[in-house]
């Protein structure tokens, strides 16, 4: 009868972990899905501003590149520049 009391805790234990694990992947796509979604919508009205056709190509690529500088630093700013910098070289503008 223990033998199959610790199965059940053993098995209960991986599913809430499991489910914990899952929930915080969820958490960090949607937290990453919003903060692409507010990029884009920027550079957008960037490009508005500067009488640049928008195109998705530049304001994905810009954004991925956010993304990837701001997880690796600790500046918002300093991940701006360095994407806008890029992408301007990149894609002439």
């Amino acid at each position: 009868m223990g033998s199959i009391t610790k199965n059940k805790f053993v098995l209960v234990s991986f599913f809430l972990l499991w489910g914990f694990i899952n929930s915080e992947y969820l958490a960090e796509t949607q937290k990453d899905s919003i903060i692409n979604l507010f990029c884009i919508e920027s550079i957008k009205e960037e490009m508005s501003k500067a009488n640049l056709n928008y195109d998705v190509k530049i304001a994905r690529d810009t954004c991925d590149c956010y993304l990837r500088e701001f997880l690796n630093s600790t500046s918002h700013q300093n991940s701006i520049d360095k994407c806008k910098l890029e992408a301007k070289k990149k894609f002439n503008l």
